[in-house]
């Protein structure tokens, strides 16, 4: 992807929005790596902006209700259950894997179990922090055409950050993706 960059004359500036707004990736990895992934991430960002109008985000715009609706409708598609509104009562392991969910006495199996670390008690460990914040300002943000709702993202390596490897007190942050 660099090479593609490079091509193309762009600046650092110009390829840290691309890469880490646009491409959402967390770190500068994806620069030595072939350039069909990202170019793929590039084009899913500026269809969906196509598609929603100002922001290639849904969630902003209809609210995080439509976050779950829409992986339910998507599961069904190919085939998947999707339980809302369900308790978790456990994690159901088998050799030491986690394959299915129990809620009660139903047991929802899945190839893969994706949930919050609480979930999860002494298999994850943290590894840094993401830092969150709703501003609420009396004014419009400049530069920003005065829309409702801004994303802001910070590449690493504005912030003196690497990430992917081990975090100093100083930079136990990751990059900020926020919706304001």
């Amino acid at each position: 992807m660099d090479q593609v960059y490079a091509r193309f004359g762009l600046e650092a500036g110009t390829k840290d929005f691309i890469g880490h707004a646009m491409a959402l990736y967390l770190d500068d990895a994806y620069l030595h790596k072939p350039a069909r992934e990202a170019v793929e991430r590039i084009l899913l960002y500026v269809n969906s902006m196509a598609r929603y109008g100002k922001s290639p985000y849904i969630y902003p715009l209809y609210g995080l209700g439509e976050l779950p609706q829409g992986f339910a409708r998507l599961s069904a598609i190919f085939g998947g259950t999707y339980m809302l509104d369900k308790p978790v009562d456990e994690i159901v392991y088998e050799n030491g894997v986690a394959v299915g969910v129990r809620s009660g006495e139903e047991v929802a199996k899945a190839k893969i179990v994706i949930g919050d670390p609480s979930y999860f008690p002494g298999k994850v460990r943290r590894v840094g922090k993401v830092i969150r914040a709703i501003c609420l300002l009396q004014h419009p943000i400049p530069n920003t055409d005065n829309v409702d709702s801004v994303q802001l993202v910070i590449p690493q390596n504005q912030v003196a950050r690497r990430h992917g490897s081990p975090l100093s007190p100083q930079q136990s942050h990751q990059p900020v993706l926020e919706d304001y």
